[in-house]
C-alpha cells in the first residue's frame, strides 16, 4: 500500500464498472483493440523500466522522474480492465478460467512446501 492511500477493497466487477464510468464520460470512448494493445505494451514497458531500476542493473538517470512499481502495476491494471471492457469481457470470469487451467496444468510443476 502506498503512503498516500487508505486501504481500498474492490471486486473485479466494481473495478470494471469504475473504469467504464470514467471512460464513458468521453466522446471518444474506448480505443480500438489495436490501440489498446499498444497502450498495454507501453504500460508494460514502463513497469519493466521500474523493475529494472529497482532490481536490475540499469538504474534511472538523476533526470528521470521517480515512480514506483505499485503505480505502474496500477496503470497496467487500468489498461487491462479498459481492454476487457472494450471487448465486453468479464475479467473475473477470464481470471477464473486462467486459474483453473493453471491450477490443473501446473499442480505438480514446482516443489510444494512441506506442511
Amino acid at each position: 500500500m502506498s503512503d498516500y492511500e487508505q486501504p481500498v477493497t474492490y471486486d473485479t466487477k466494481a473495478m470494471q464498472t469504475r473504469v467504464d464510468r470514467f471512460i464513458s464520460q468521453f466522446e471518444e470512448g474506448y480505443f480500438s483493440p489495436e490501440v489498446m494493445m499498444l497502450r498495454f505494451t507501453e504500460e508494460l514497458g514502463e513497469l519493466a523500466r521500474e523493475v529494472n531500476h529497482l532490481y536490475g542493473p540499469k538504474k534511472k538517470k538523476a533526470s528521470e522522474e521517480a515512480n514506483t512499481v505499485e503505480d505502474e502495476l496500477g496503470d497496467v491494471l487500468f489498461v487491462l480492465l479498459s481492454f476487457a471492457n472494450s471487448l465486453d469481457i468479464d475479467a473475473a470470469k477470464a481470471f477464473d478460467r486462467a486459474m483453473t487451467k493453471i491450477e490443473t496444468r501446473d499442480k505438480d510443476r514446482f516443489t510444494k512446501k512441506k506442511e
